[in-house]
């Protein structure tokens, strides 16, 4: 029995869709992963005919994108192009939703079993109420002839009552088993690959504890600005945009203890537990703007957003009580490098640590980029000598060429995720609402940020604040993982 599966999605030529789904559905068609029956439709308001739709798609495409350096094979676009249908209207429209309703009714014709889709909203929050309704006023909702699964695209809300307040409005029309909110970090290999090096193995687990672990640090630095984002980014700031959401997932998969199972549900329920233990300290955040930043283009020449951010937390659980957490994050810094570093206590009868370096402490480090990997930094000795030097025992991705992708995509592997129903690298409400909550407190000890230099570390401010508890700020290694 044959059976049909619609992707929708409303917002296609959104700078959303443009640089990450698009570029995700050619790497699934690529590697032969779509469902064979499967028919995509993009929505956006201006009319488009079919010539100018598939070119829009193929520009898309051919467009210069540092997420995606693979080379594009005309003919896997052209295969691509044959699933992708368009059909324009205004979201706040009621008669869009009839034209939809009728096209999907043709390609539900074409099937005598079941027929699934997926609504994926790459458009803007103050739209979903007229799309939920509109949805089920139509029937569009209805999963008596297949599923129906909604995609819903981080950040959700500006703070907890907002985030709160889209979890409701979206149970008030789909169940929470229909329901993927997407954090595409959830998506990066890396970061689902710190579970099987924790729980998969014997040999690190038992020293990640508040006995073994001096602290924890978690960067997540760009060197490059904000580019033509200045209408989203200037309303949101550096901390509402990866902060609440990325660097929270980050700190949750490296910390948390082992789920019960390998399911949705258990691990969800570990990642909650981290986040409802990680306590702030609204004495220990700095907030900091780049220099230039008022005259990039629509920002608004007073503007107060935060392009950069440093905290201390601590996770008030048996495991790490006691240990600090130093999280920093922002734009036009030093380097272009995501990591998470677990640096171990200093043992006091270290036997050489009266040599240069002897008090080097180990860490062990979760690249999630540049050069992917798991990392341990350890001491030996140069050959001849007793003078120490630093090391590294190492995972890392094997990369055929520059423009391979033989890791996937975030947005690869979590479309694949939702049309197989798997809802174990999405959020969960309660989960986002509680990340919200520690990141509403940092928010309201924010006063006027510091300017800083590009291409710096940051405010000064933020080497202070962790200098003061006798640390400092790990300076990321391009020494590991260049394969």
């Amino acid at each position: 029995m044959s059976e049909t599966f619609t992707l929708i999605i409303f917002g296609i030529t959104s700078n959303l869709a443009q640089k990450y789904i698009i570029q995700a559905l050619y790497d699934m068609e690529e590697k032969g992963v779509l469902p064979e029956k499967m028919t995509v439709v993009g929505n956006a308001r201006r009319e488009l005919t079919d010539v100018e739709f598939k070119d829009f798609i193929r520009d898309a495409l051919n467009k210069e994108n540092r997420h995606h350096k693979h080379e594009f094979k005309k003919e896997v676009i052209e295969k691509l192009l044959k699933r992708m249908h368009y059909v324009a209207g205004h979201l706040d429209n009621p008669d869009y939703y009839t034209k939809l309703r009728n096209f999907l009714d043709k390609i539900a014709k074409s099937s005598k079993g079941k027929d699934d889709r997926i609504y994926y909203l790459a458009t803007y929050p103050d739209l979903y109420q007229s799309i939920f309704e509109n949805l089920k006023t139509q029937g569009l909702t209805d999963e008596t002839h297949g599923f129906v699964r909604l995609m819903i695209e981080k950040p959700l809300g500006h703070d907890f009552m907002s985030a709160k307040h889209i979890n409701d409005l979206m149970a008030k029309y789909f169940k929470q088993s229909q329901i993927y909110r997407m954090d595409h970090y959830l998506g990066k290999e890396t970061l689902q690959n710190i579970l099987t090096f924790r729980f998969g193995n014997g040999l690190f687990e038992p020293l990640i504890n508040k006995d073994y672990v001096d602290h924890i640090q978690i960067t997540a630095s760009e060197d490059f600005g904000i580019g033509a984002r200045g209408g989203f980014y200037d309303a949101v700031g550096a901390l509402r945009d990866v902060g609440q959401n990325h660097q929270m997932q980050m700190l949750a998969f490296a910390t948390m203890d082992e789920p019960r199972a390998f399911t949705n549900e258990a691990v969800t329920e570990e990642r909650i537990k981290i986040l409802k233990a990680l306590k702030p300290d609204s004495k220990d955040v700095v907030f900091g703007q780049y220099e230039g930043y008022k005259k990039e283009d629509n920002v608004t020449p007073d503007s107060k957003t935060d392009t950069f951010y440093a905290f201390k937390g601590e996770l008030d659980n048996a495991r790490f009580k006691g240990v600090p957490v130093y999280v920093r994050a922002g734009k036009q810094l030093a380097q272009t490098v995501t990591e998470i570093s677990i640096v171990f206590k200093i043992p006091e009868n270290r036997l050489f640590k009266n040599l240069d370096k002897g008090k080097e402490p180990n860490v062990l480090i979760y690249r999630l980029q540049p050069n992917e990997g798991i990392v341990v930094r350890f001491l030996t000795k140069k050959p001849s000598t007793m003078e120490l030097e630093e090391n590294f025992l190492q995972y890392c991705y094997k990369i055929e060429t520059e423009h391979s992708h033989y890791i996937p995509d975030p947005y690869e592997r979590l479309i694949l995720d939702a049309i197989k129903g798997d809802q174990t690298f999405f959020a969960d409400a309660e989960e986002i609402e509680t990340a919200w909550k520690f990141v509403d407190t940092l928010i309201e000890a924010k006063d006027n940020p510091v300017e800083y230099r590009k291409g710096s570390w940051g405010p000064k401010e933020a080497d202070e604040l962790i200098k003061k508890d006798g640390r400092e700020w790990l300076m990321p290694s391009d020494a590991f993982c260049r394969i």
